[in-house]
């Protein structure tokens, strides 16, 4: 349990009437509806954030699974065809000495997507349960998660560019299999799950508590 200490006697924008926008972080006061600067829409706490970080995590997540089960990349020459899923991809990569190569794949596209499922997971359900991890170090994994987010395509990113370099018409085709797809799309509601996720709502809950014991 997180002590309490002179952090949390610190006044918060809602103890002085204000709210800051999200987009261009202009302060405004407490009611405004529109950002002056940016024109953004200004709201102090979305009580539906959190429905929307949750549905955009399980749509991510279902659709990660046919993304490491179908091929992720498909390699047609005169002798063979060749489908390789992410992890298939990564042991061929480790049998012909590339391991560096094979390790940058199995972190971005395997440990790197899970850590953030498990991310915004935790975050999502600390926000309602108090937990031991100081609400710091909560704001700090939600930058990391949010800062990821954009590095999580290079999957993408490769079979994107080999299929592009690699058209030798009969002779040999590399093409995106079914599972690019599927991983593009996850990622791209993981990092839609993240961007709704309100990290003001992890100082809510401690203050909540503190407010609580005093």
């Amino acid at each position: 349990m997180e002590r309490a200490g002179p952090r949390d006697e610190t006044l918060t924008a809602r103890d002085v009437g204000v709210v800051a926008c999200r987009r261009c972080t202009k302060v405004w006061p407490e009611g405004q509806e529109t950002c002056g600067r940016c024109g953004a829409r200004i709201i102090g706490r979305d009580p539906r954030s959190l429905q929307r970080v949750w549905a955009w995590w399980f749509a991510g997540l279902i659709l990660y699974i046919p993304a490491n089960v179908y091929p992720m990349l498909v390699t047609r020459t005169l002798l063979f065809d060749q489908e390789n899923t992410i992890i298939g991809g990564t042991i061929d990569l480790m049998h012909h000495g590339s391991y560096v190569v094979a390790l940058v794949i199995l972190v971005a596209s395997v440990m790197v997507p899970m850590g953030k499922f498990l991310s915004i997971a935790f975050l999502a359900i600390s926000v309602h349960h108090r937990s031991v991890v100081p609400k710091g170090q909560r704001h700090m994994l939600f930058e990391v998660v949010e800062y990821i987010g954009r590095w999580s395509m290079i999957d993408v990113f490769v079979v994107a560019i080999l299929s592009s370099l690699v058209q030798l018409n009969t002779i040999a085709t590399i093409n995106p299999g079914p599972a690019s797809l599927f991983f593009a799309l996850s990622v791209i509601f993981t990092m839609l799950s993240a961007s709704n996720f309100d990290p003001r709502m992890i100082w809510d809950v401690e203050q909540k508590a503190h407010e609580e014991r005093t």
